[in-house]
């Protein structure tokens, strides 16, 4: 299955790379040396977050749409699409 959730992506304060963070999924952030990589871990970051969620039973939060997220300065917005196996062996 695979689901898509909007992350905002900044630099980091210090300017040593990124971080970024996911409006609907809430405490699941990442951060990276280099955008690409901070995407890849935020990706990493929601699969997990997504899995203890379905596990738990509970049920996954709506969507954002990117025009009512309110950025800061300098804040971009990516969707990002995690992949979730819901039967061991399959893809």
């Amino acid at each position: 299955m695979k689901i898509v959730y909007p992350a905002i992506f900044s630099k980091k304060e210090d300017g040593k790379g990124y971080q970024a963070y996911f409006p609907d999924l809430d405490g699941c952030v990442a951060e990276g040396p280099e955008l690409e990589d901070a995407a890849d871990h935020a990706r990493e970051a929601a699969t997990d977050w997504i899995l203890v969620e379905m596990d738990e039973g509970n049920d996954l939060p709506e969507v954002s749409h990117v025009e009512d997220l309110e950025l800061a300065e300098g804040e971009i917005v990516k969707y990002l699409t995690m992949t979730i196996q819901l039967v061991p062996g399959y893809e």
